[in-house]
């Protein structure tokens, strides 16, 4: 998650600066915020458990961005391209309900 959620951070701002639409851009700063803000508490969780926070990368992360940055050098109807950011978006959001609802079921089986 930790991998995933720096490769966003990188990407957020290219997602920002294509879309179209302000209310999407703005979506897209919000989301980049909120997702500096889950680097943080995922660092502060390796730090109480004693882990770096570094390892290995999140491939799946990386093919959404890769599907994201086609989007984001799309040429044609600026909406349609703002759609398929929104898609991407989607994506993206439901691979870390994913993995987190994955990452709290693990902690509490294992007691954290």
């Amino acid at each position: 998650m930790y991998s995933a959620e720096t490769q966003l951070v990188d990407a957020l701002p290219k997602m920002a600066e294509a879309a179209a639409s302000q209310e999407l851009a703005s979506a897209f700063e919000h989301h980049l915020e909120e997702t500096r803000g889950h680097v943080s508490r995922l660092e502060s969780i390796f730090n109480q458990i004693g882990e770096k926070s570094s390892g290995e990368t999140c491939e799946a992360m990386k093919g959404l961005i890769k599907e994201g940055e086609i989007l984001v050098k799309a040429e044609g109807d600026p909406d349609v391209r703002d759609a398929g950011l929104i898609g991407a978006a989607q994506r993206v959001e439901h691979y870390e309900m994913a993995g987190y609802g994955t990452a709290r079921s693990l902690a509490r089986r294992l007691g954290e």
